[in-house]
């Protein structure tokens, strides 16, 4: 989203039913293992990889639709074999599933970062891209936002990636399961780095991811709820409207979809629906997807 339609949005959401909403780590997330690779220094979180272990966090709930957003700067120098993951999951074998995942590099190689999306279980729609900045050098925000029309991964406010409600098409989408909120830095040099033929160099450990500004604003979901139960609370009706449905949210702008079409064309290096080795036949959504037309 633009600055001005960000802020327009917050402000509808101020308007409308109140959501969970929060900056602070404690209230948000709680460490999910290897409480001793956490630091906290003031308003920053540090997680950290070292020969011994990752880390990782998870939200203290689960939620339906809405936005999830952090500030991530991502581990500095000689990274390669690292991932640093930012994402979305339901449980279970037919889970859903939002991913950003952080790729480390070789010094003075760009970082890349890779999405993909599971529906009922089902993956392998990955997406890959080298970032327009250096990402360790500063802080980025890095967003998700999910609604019953879409699902838009965003960096700094630019949409990477839409996924978009084909259920007329007969494609599954995820709007039936709330999702925890997780993140976590682990070693994956089988695969992460060139695919896998760079590994990790345990000489630059502890390699550290740093955290702040964690926001939810998003329809909280009792972890007892039904499925059904939790699809009715988060869906607007008569006597209550939720921000995320507003007609605005159901696609990207114009100015969005510019910006989208410049990322893929400037710094997509891999796109699942391209690849015919893996999809000789290109997958159902992709066919439907290249037809996308903005909202004017």
């Amino acid at each position: 989203m633009s600055r001005m339609s960000g802020f327009l949005v917050f402000l509808v959401a101020l308007l409308l039913v109140g959501v969970a909403a929060s900056a602070k780590f404690d209230e948000l997330f709680q460490p999910s293992w290897a409480l001793d690779h956490f630091t906290h220094e003031g308003d920053l979180l540090k997680l950290k990889l070292d020969n011994y272990s990752g880390a990782g966090f998870a939200s203290k709930s689960k939620y339906m639709f809405g936005r999830v957003s952090i500030q991530l700067k991502l581990v500095e120098g000689d990274s390669a074999g690292t991932v640093t993951a930012f994402y979305m999951s339901s449980e279970g074998s037919n889970h859903n599933e939002f991913d950003f995942e952080f790729l480390g590099n070789t010094t003075g190689e760009p970082y890349s970062v890779q999405t993909n999306l599971y529906v009922n279980g089902v993956g392998n729609r990955e997406q890959r891209l080298n970032l327009w900045f250096d990402p360790a050098k500063d802080f980025h925000s890095y967003s998700i936002f999910w609604n019953q029309r879409q699902v838009v991964f965003l960096v700094d406010e630019t949409p990477i990636r839409v996924h978009t409600n084909l259920e007329h098409k007969g494609i599954p989408f995820p709007k039936d399961q709330a999702m925890g909120v997780y993140s976590s830095i682990w070693n994956a040099d089988d695969w992460a780095t060139q695919g896998g033929r760079v590994k990790t160099d345990w000489s630059h450990a502890p390699f550290v991811a740093t955290y702040k500004d964690f926001e939810i604003n998003a329809c909280e979901c009792p972890g007892t709820a039904a499925t059904a139960d939790n699809a009715k609370k988060c869906s607007s009706s008569e006597d209550k409207k939720y921000w995320w449905d507003e007609p605005t949210l159901s696609e990207l702008n114009v100015h969005q979809s510019h910006q989208l079409k410049w990322v893929k064309a400037n710094h997509m290096v891999y796109d699942y629906c391209s690849d015919t080795a893996r999809f000789p036949a290109i997958p159902a959504e992709c066919l439907h997807h290249r037809h996308y037309r903005p909202r004017h």
